[in-house]
């Protein structure tokens, strides 16, 4: 069976906790930590759409980025979904067998992937045996939930510059706009939305396989989304682990600039649908 991908991809405004634009949100394949996974073709749906027909969604695979609400137990959490689901928080049930452990505080964002289903416990524990609390779930049954097969964090290309210890050896799943393109595997995302932050550098660490997808084209310009780890600029460590192949003088030239300082490397690129109206 086909999978339906949509993604509910936004950025904040600095300046107002309330300052999420609505969006005309277009659908997105980005399947967030699970990036081995081949990205099928984009449709396009509105979230009016979406809100007002949120049946059409069930048995769907959607993404969608935002602020955790609240915890519930160690596999479950609710997130911000008026896009998809109307005014209510949508339950969050991690089935991804990997433990994720919310941010502190209202940032940064986080990223689920996952199917839109009727929240039954009987038949969420019969499938995936997470032991929860039945007294914890009574609100949510029978309510659209998203089961999770990824999740992960979701920052601003400038915060991960502003507080790179946070993020080192974690998967995240970024969305900015290309400034520079180097080579292949070398472009930076800019930082519009934090004063003073800086640039974000991505280390495309499968250009064979992007170069390979016909609906991205890494220009500078364009936004994209990107997933990978970060770790601390080290060239030696990065040339062994990714095997870059880089000249000798273009390894001093990004050491120069880049020495110890966040870096995003990517193993999946994603052509983004984030309207400019919303940006």
């Amino acid at each position: 069976m086909s999978r339906f991908n949509v993604s509910s991809m936004f950025r904040r405004n600095p300046l107002s906790k309330s300052g999420v634009a609505a969006l005309a949100v277009m659908a997105l394949v980005l399947p967030a930590c699970n990036v081995d996974r081949q990205a099928a073709t984009p449709t396009n749906a509105t979230a009016q759409k979406i809100a007002n027909n949120t049946d059409r969604w069930i048995g769907q695979t959607v993404t969608i980025r935002s602020e955790p609400l609240k915890k519930i137990a160690p596999s479950t959490f609710t997130m911000s979904s008026n896009q998809f689901f109307g005014q209510e928080p949508i339950l969050v049930v991690n089935a991804s067998g990997k433990p994720f452990v919310l941010p502190a505080g209202q940032n940064p964002d986080v990223q689920v992937t996952g199917q839109v289903r009727r929240f039954v416990l009987t038949d969420i524990e019969r499938e995936y045996n997470l032991g929860l609390d039945p007294n914890l779930y009574r609100d949510y049954e029978g309510q659209p939930a998203i089961i999770a097969q990824s999740i992960a964090l979701a920052p601003e290309p400038g915060e991960i510059g502003q507080n790179p210890e946070r993020y080192y050896g974690k998967t995240i799943a970024v969305t900015g706009e290309i400034e520079n393109v180097t080579n292949p595997t070398v472009f930076t995302l800019d930082e519009d939305q934090l004063f003073g932050a800086q640039d974000l550098l991505v280390l495309n660490a499968r250009p064979k396989q992007n170069a390979a997808n016909p609906n991205l084209a890494v220009k500078p310009g364009d936004t994209i989304a990107v997933t990978g780890v970060v770790r601390p600029f080290v060239a030696a460590d990065l040339e062994r682990d990714y095997e870059f192949n880089w000249d000798q003088g273009f390894v001093r030239t990004l050491e120069a600039e880049y020495r110890n300082r966040p870096v995003l490397v990517a193993t999946g690129l994603y052509a983004s649908a984030i309207p400019e109206s919303a940006k």
